[in-house]
């Protein structure tokens, strides 16, 4: 929902997306209250989450929500104006929320185990099976990062061209190399070589 400075002002081309205006009044009375809440939680004195809790329940009595979810609105559709007008924004937007779906998925492939549904009904046990989660998909990262690095690096010394394009089309979230079903054993005498964390594809 996109917001209007004023009920009385009309835009060309784009009115139609309008559909209601701020109540400016309302943010200036309450500003003080607001200021004091962002600089109490600059300062540590406060967590958001307490914040939201105390101002979650859109009661009548409740001014300073209101307050803060108009300045919300304001803050919203300035947002949403500088994305429907920006083709860059857009293509970055677009980029970073791929990269975050690709890592999801991952992740939940991972998460092969009881179907992916966490049995658990204490808070902290579904934490832990959360964060091993991650875990297990950090170090399978780093494992694709380091062989991919490899890869990279030998086709480099063949005299094959790798340039950013040719990087910015890959991804550490390759699965195909992964034995989910299968036996996993450990082998403590296997000695590994360290990894290299120096190696460099672009200089």
């Amino acid at each position: 929902v996109f917001y209007k400075p004023d009920r009385g002002t009309r835009y060309e081309h784009i009115n139609g997306l309008f559909s209601e205006s701020i109540n400016w009044e309302l943010i200036e009375i309450h500003l003080p209250d607001m200021l004091r809440i962002a600089l109490s939680i600059r300062a540590g004195k406060l967590t958001p989450s307490t914040i939201l809790r105390r101002l979650g329940t859109a009661s009548r009595k409740n001014k300073l929500y209101f307050a803060f979810r108009e300045l919300g609105r304001v803050v919203r559709t300035d947002f949403l104006l500088k994305y429907i007008g920006d083709v860059e924004l857009r293509k970055t937007i677009q980029a970073a929320t791929n990269k975050s779906e690709e890592f999801n998925q991952f992740i939940k492939w991972l998460f092969f185990g009881n179907q992916g549904i966490i049995a658990e009904n204490v808070r902290h046990e579904q934490r832990k099976v959360v964060k091993y989660n991650q875990l297990v998909a950090n170090l399978a990262i780093l494992h694709n990062v380091e062989a991919m690095t490899g890869v990279l690096k030998e086709m480099q010394g063949e005299g094959l061209p790798i340039d950013e394009e040719i990087l910015a089309g890959l991804a550490p979230y390759r699965t195909e190399h992964i034995n989910r079903y299968g036996d996993y054993t450990l082998d403590l005498e296997r000695k590994l070589p360290p990894m290299n964390y120096k190696t460099k594809i672009l200089q």
